[in-house]
Order: structure tokens, then C-alpha cells, then sequence
């Protein structure tokens, strides 16, 4: 009976050896016939980021050139984790904010409820102003390409109140600087403001107003408009007209500009302004809001031609801007990256290289070694440390997380029917190099028809009177 045991045990466990054998081949198998790639895609990490752009508002030029480019920073960065066999991917998921800062905080909100927690965007500085409270709360990083108004606009007033909100643009202290450049090169002693009220409008006129007064340059008027931008400009328009009319007793067309601190709803402006109105008969100057603005070629070229309206862009070009154009036309996409596009092209290099450097050395994401990494990165990438040329050009982040240096692009709409470049204002000694200066318009005088004066009364009289005499005689 012993024996027996002993065999039925021996039988059991050469069973099970063989069982496991068999298991073993067989997962062996299933993996040698699965595709590698299929492996590969299973175990990768995939890094979500959410783009908060403009589709269907006030800046949809803009917006959509964002979005088609970021199209490419997908692919370009999903490119290089593979060649450098990082497991990781990165996918984009696009949101239409409309430039709405209350859609804004909706769109972030939606984003973080499905676990994205690093943004490209918003564009607006009235959106990033109130998402800030959200966002840092929740330590969920946003990069913004275009937002300007100065930190304090925007709600903070320290750094560490803004640690989580980086922005690659120059903010509006460097644009001021060169929009008053390019007043006082032109010679402009007087101007009229108007400007969307929002945080971003308000705050270009509140950065220029100290710097036109600090130089001479009056302020005749302010107007201001509400956001949303209304469909009727009429009111705005006469007030206006009626502040020109009053300046032009002191100063005459070619020392007399209007500034406006708009989005492509200047467009609209112009365009419900009569043939005749004074405000056509003196020169205007835009700003990155109305640069390149699409909606200004198709609905007010005449007048924009007219009136110029300089509008200046922060410029900064990098070496991979050429290989991006061209993979640019190549997708069948209109036109050509705009700045803001090639700053949100390079945010999203940023956070995902940001990402994976984390992810390596904490073993796990970590918010608050995030927004550490970031500077260090930004730093790298643009140095071209991991073989990437940045499109942007060099991104030097100050204390706030903002861009500290940049030129600004002169962009003016031509007597051609485009936008055309003006030339350049330098950050390094505040000098503009113009390649073509556009000049102030021809004033054109509507004809009235005139009473008789006193004189011409005169002349009549006096004629009649000598024919009485001859009569006489």
C-alpha cells in the first residue's frame, strides 16, 4: 500500500511538471506570434494633454492655426519616443474655448474630470485669469501661447501664486514698448484708444497709458467696449469720431492715431464705419490681437488698407521652424504657422519631455516636480540638449514663468489686399527696422453744399448798386 502512495504521488507531480511545461510553451508561443508592435503599444504610457484654443470666436484665425500645428507636434513627438524607444506616447485632445473665460473654465474642468492634468493654452489672458483659481487648486499645469496681460492682471501677485501657469509669449510690457516705438517714430503726439473689456484689453491700455504720458503723447479719449463684442459698433464709432473731430483742432491727420487694443472684431468696426468718417483719414495701430487677423482681410480690407492699421506680433523664430512649414503645407493647411502656433508647438515638446523626465526619476507623476522640471527643460530643449530644434526660437522664462525677451513684428494690411510685414521693433535697444513704412492716408474732405456768405452778398449788392448807376447816367 506504501508503494502505491509513493507512485500515485510521483504520477500527480509528473503531471503537474508536465502541465506547467506546457503552459510555459504556450505563453511563449502567444508571445513570439504576437506582433512587437502590438507589445509595444500595450506597455506604453500614454501622456494626455488637453489644447484649449479658439474655433469659433473672436480669435478663430489664430486658434485654428494652433490646432493644425499641434496636429504635427503629435506625430513629431510620438516620432521621436519611438526612435528613442521611450515607452511613452503622447495624445492631444482639443477643446473650443471661444475666448470665453467662463467656457474656459468649463473646458478645464471637463479636461481634469477625465484625468488630464497639463493644458496647451487657453489663449486669452481673461481666460487664464479665471482659470487660475481652478487650476491651482488642483496643481493642473497650463502653458498658455498667447496670453499677455502682466501677472497682475491676471490675479497674482507673486510668483509662487502662479507657479502652475507658464506662458511662452512676451507679456504686454514688451508690446507697449513697441507700439510706443512705433508712435514715436511716426511722429504721433495725440492718440485714441479703444479696447475690449476684458483683463487683457484693460491691461494693454493700463501698461501704455504711463508710457504715452512719460513721452508727450496725449490721450484725447478712451473707449472702451464690452466682451463679448457687441454687433452694433455705432455707439463706439461716434464716440470716436466725435473725440477725432475735437483733437483736430490742436493736431493735424498725420499727428492724430487711433490704438486699438481689439481682437479680429476690429474687423467689424471698420467695416460699419461710413466711406466719410475722420476716423479713416488718420492711421491706426493694432496689436497681436488684430495681426494677420483673417476676418479683417475678408470683411474690411479697403478700410484696414486705408488706415494701415500696424499691428504688432511678438516674433521669435527657431531653427525647426522650416521643417514644421513645410510638414505645414504638406497636410494641405492654409497658410503657414503663426507665432502663437510655433510657441504652442514648442509648449507641447515641453510638457511632455517634462513629463517623462519626472515619470523616470519619481517613479510616478508628481504635480509640484513638474512645474520644477519645466524651467530646467524649457532651458534643454532650447539649447537643443535632446536633438530637437525648438520653432520658436530661444525661451527664456523670468521669475513669473513668462517669456522675459522677444521682438515684435510690424504687420500691416497692404494697398495688395494682404497682410504684409512692416518691418521689425528689437527688443535689444528698441529700434524698428522697417522694410516698407507705411504712410499716414490721404484726407478726403466730403464736398458740402454752402449757403452764400457775407461777402458773396456783398458782391451782389455791389453789382446791382453800379447798374442802378449806369442806368442813371
Amino acid at each position: 500500500m506504501m508503494m502505491k502512495r509513493i507512485r500515485s504521488a510521483d504520477i500527480r507531480s509528473v503531471s503537474l511538471t508536465a502541465l506547467a511545461v506546457v503552459v510555459s510553451t504556450l505563453l511563449l508561443f502567444s508571445a513570439l506570434v504576437v506582433p512587437a508592435s502590438a507589445q509595444g503599444t500595450d506597455s506604453k504610457e500614454v501622456i494626455e494633454i488637453g489644447v484649449l484654443v479658439d474655433l469659433s470666436g473672436p480669435l478663430t484665425t489664430y486658434g485654428t492655426n494652433i490646432k493644425n500645428t499641434m496636429m504635427i507636434a503629435e506625430e513629431d513627438i510620438n516620432s521621436y519616443f519611438a526612435e528613442k524607444g521611450l515607452p511613452y506616447e503622447v495624445k492631444f485632445y482639443y477643446e473650443d474655448t471661444k475666448v470665453n473665460p467662463n467656457i474656459a473654465l468649463e473646458k478645464v474642468q471637463t479636461l481634469h474630470s477625465r484625468g488630464i492634468k497639463l493644458i496647451v493654452g487657453p489663449m486669452g489672458s481673461g481666460e487664464v485669469s479665471n482659470v487660475k483659481s481652478y487650476v491651482t487648486s488642483n496643481k493642473l499645469i497650463i502653458v498658455s501661447p498667447s496670453s499677455t496681460a502682466l501677472p497682475s492682471l491676471i490675479g497674482v501677485t507673486t510668483p509662487e501664486e502662479k507657479k502652475y501657469i507658464f506662458r511662452f509669449v512676451g507679456t504686454d510690457d514688451l508690446q507697449t514698448d513697441a507700439i510706443l516705438g512705433e508712435l514715436k517714430d511716426y511722429g504721433i503726439k495725440a492718440v485714441l484708444i479703444t479696447y475690449i473689456g476684458n483683463p487683457w484689453g484693460k491691461g494693454l491700455y493700463d501698461t501704455i497709458k504711463p508710457k504715452l504720458e512719460a513721452n508727450g503723447i496725449e490721450i484725447v479719449s478712451y473707449v472702451e467696449y464690452p466682451d463679448p463684442p457687441p454687433a452694433d459698433f455705432s455707439p463706439y464709432i461716434t464716440e470716436l469720431e466725435n473725440a477725432l473731430t475735437n483733437a483736430l483742432k490742436t493736431y493735424s491727420n498725420d499727428e492724430v492715431a487711433v490704438v486699438a487694443f481689439s481682437y479680429e472684431e476690429v474687423a467689424t468696426m471698420l467695416a460699419q464705419m461710413k466711406s466719410d468718417s475722420p476716423l479713416l483719414n488718420v492711421l491706426w495701430f493694432g496689436c497681436d490681437g488684430t495681426a494677420k487677423s483673417d476676418k479683417v482681410i475678408e470683411d474690411a480690407l479697403d478700410k484696414a488698407s486705408r488706415v494701415g492699421l500696424l499691428s504688432t506680433l511678438f516674433e521669435s523664430k527657431g531653427a525647426g521652424l522650416e521643417k514644421l512649414a513645410k510638414k505645414y503645407e504638406e497636410k494641405g493647411f492654409t497658410g503657414e504657422p503663426y507665432q502663437y502656433a510655433m510657441n504652442a508647438y514648442d509648449a507641447g515638446w515641453v510638457l511632455a519631455l517634462s513629463y517623462v523626465e519626472v515619470v523616470e526619476e519619481k517613479g510616478s507623476y508628481d504635480p509640484d516636480a513638474m512645474v520644477e522640471k519645466i524651467p530646467e527643460v524649457t532651458k534643454k530643449y532650447s539649447e537643443g540638449e535632446y536633438g530637437v530644434e525648438p520653432v520658436s526660437g530661444y525661451i527664456e522664462l523670468n521669475e513669473w514663468n513668462d517669456r522675459a525677451t522677444g521682438d515684435y513684428a510690424i504687420w500691416y494690411v497692404s494697398s495688395e489686399g494682404q497682410w504684409d510685414k512692416a518691418g521689425t521693433w528689437h527688443f535689444s535697444d528698441g529700434s524698428i527696422e522697417w522694410i516698407t513704412k507705411p504712410q499716414p492716408p490721404e484726407v478726403q474732405v466730403t464736398e458740402e453744399k454752402k449757403t452764400p456768405g457775407f461777402e458773396v452778398i456783398l458782391g451782389i449788392l455791389a453789382i446791382g448798386l453800379a447798374g442802378i448807376a449806369l442806368r442813371r447816367l
